[in-house]
């Protein structure tokens, strides 16, 4: 046995830094999702908002990546990406997604099903235009996903788009987008002593009522 693998099985960490308690969530799952994503804010403003994304290929699948969440309402969790790319393509076939955020120093995470559909246009032309100009022209130069001979050939189209929009507005391709996840279904984990950690998940009754109930860890 490597001394990598040895540390790998022998690695422990005991959590207890918080608990979550039926008596002290809250109601509905969007405000409780409110409440942890302000206090990951206030110790991780940069990466607060990353969530791994979860998909299913044509091929049953699965396919995870880590991408950012741009927008949270009660109407649900907006991200944006290449519509031609892996996740595109899956989700014009399966809109059945699942995110999971984690945050380390408070010791949770946050698992939230649901379905992805486009937003609306409009909401895709004003994120597109409250973006950086360099992440603008990326949008146009990459062929997200789709194989390429080197990065000189991402270099080489990224020089010819500055000179073709030089001293004009980046329009948004319409390629690229947002998706609006309206979930059904959240779990909140919350480390604890002793692998007893607290999992509270809130789904939807048959009268589209949220309830909520606790899990074993």
């Amino acid at each position: 046995m490597t001394m990598s693998e040895e540390h790998i099985k022998n690695v422990r960490k005991d959590y207890q830094k918080h608990e979550l308690t039926e008596d002290s969530i809250a109601r509905d799952p969007f405000t409780q999702f409110g409440y942890w994503l302000d206090e990951a804010k206030a110790i991780d403003p940069e990466d607060y908002n990353a969530m791994s994304l979860t998909t299913v290929g044509a091929n049953g699948y699965p396919h995870a990546r880590v991408v950012l969440m741009r927008s949270f309402a009660p109407d649900g969790i907006i991200f944006y990406t290449n519509f031609n790319s892996n996740k595109g393509r899956e989700l014009a076939l399966n809109p059945k997604v699942c995110v999971n955020f984690f945050w380390k120093e408070l010791e949770r995470q946050v698992r939230i099903y649901g379905e992805a559909r486009k937003v609306e246009e409009s909401i895709s032309n004003s994120y597109f235009a409250s973006r950086p100009r360099e992440s603008q022209i990326g949008a146009w130069a990459s062929p997200q996903s789709e194989e390429i001979k080197g990065r000189e050939e991402l270099d080489a189209k990224l020089q010819v788009l500055n000179s073709q929009f030089e001293g004009k507005d980046i329009p948004r391709p319409d390629f690229w987008g947002g998706f609006r996840i309206v979930p059904h279904h959240f779990e909140f984990w919350q480390g604890r002593t002793n692998r007893l950690h607290d999992r509270i998940i809130y789904k939807v009754d048959e009268d589209f009522q949220w309830y909520h109930k606790r899990l074993a860890p």
